[in-house]
């Protein structure tokens, strides 16, 4: 009861006429402008958080069995990446960047000049509002994209079978994609906020959170303190439903919640993942191809 009526304190006041985090925003506001409105801030916010939050999963991955109070929640326990998987990763993940990423965030600015940043912040509830909304409707976009490219030969072949190289998930595997990929995902990250109209803070909010749930989804652990065990009733699939993805790839398509699985008849159980696979299977294997071969033309 202590911690709801504080949580209540807190939003009262950040409905009262000052938000919560005006002198925040104040400060980054005045101080940091030009840097706020660079076209290149929300790709340098992304690609830095994307490293930050990969690198305990690298660590935990290094240290292995010599850490068991870690290791003992390794979904896939007897797979771990290799050095020649983590730099193909990091290899694919800054071409794309360069490639990519970089001229449509330049695209971006051409078509979308960068606004005066508004005076006034966001309250606590427009900030969880649009990140919720934004992370829903996203979790509804990429299931349709992703159930069309597994059951289509020609789409998965050309731009998803590379995410699937990897049976056993590791954290620099999130961004082991495709360009068309990418720019479809970046394209909804980017939109998703401007349809709830979020302020430009929660945007940012919103990028950084969505990178820090996809990096845990495919990080390979299921540890307690994970988003799928704070979320109740089951509605979060987190790292559990997205590795049977990569073992059962022609079931789990959406990327955070369950319900739309649920409701197309894709869902697949994850609550007792560990051990579908035999244990001898290396990690990087023939998986996409086998999957590749499994589609109709």
């Amino acid at each position: 009861m202590e911690s709801f009526s504080c949580l209540s304190h807190i939003l009262v006041m950040d409905f009262s006429r000052k938000p919560l985090l005006q002198p925040l925003w104040d400060y980054f506001r005045l101080n940091y402008t030009d840097t706020l409105r660079s076209p290149l801030f929300p790709v340098v916010l992304t690609v830095s958080s994307y490293l930050i939050f990969c690198i305990p999963y690298l660590v935990f991955n290094l240290m292995g069995r010599r850490w068991p109070f870690i290791h003992k929640y390794k979904i896939q326990q007897d797979r771990n990446p290799t050095a020649e998987m983590i730099l193909h990763c990091l290899g694919v993940t800054m071409y794309n960047h360069l490639f990519f990423i970089f001229p449509a965030a330049v695209a971006q600015w051409c078509w979308r000049p960068p606004c005066p940043l508004p005076e006034e912040s966001p309250t606590i509830f427009d900030i969880i509002f649009g990140v919720a909304g934004s992370l829903l409707l996203f979790d509804f976009q990429y299931f349709i994209w992703h159930m069309v490219h597994h059951r289509n030969r020609w789409l998965y072949k050309t731009f998803h079978a590379i995410h699937h190289e990897y049976m056993a998930p590791f954290s620099l595997a999130t961004q082991c994609l495709g360009g068309w990929e990418l720019i479809t995902v970046g394209f909804w990250t980017t939109l998703n906020p401007i349809i709830f109209r979020c302020h430009i803070l929660t945007t940012w909010v919103f990028m950084v959170f969505h990178v820090y749930v996809s990096v845990e989804d495919h990080c390979g652990y299921d540890f307690p303190w994970s988003t799928s065990h704070l979320v109740p009733f089951g509605i979060y699939g987190g790292p559990a439903k997205h590795d049977v993805h990569h073992q059962k790839p022609m079931s789990n398509y959406a990327p955070h919640f369950t319900h739309w699985d649920k409701i197309f008849g894709t869902h697949a159980d994850f609550s007792s993942v560990k051990g579908i696979l035999e244990n001898d299977t290396p990690n990087k294997t023939c998986c996409a191809s086998k999957h590749e071969d499994s589609l109709a033309l």
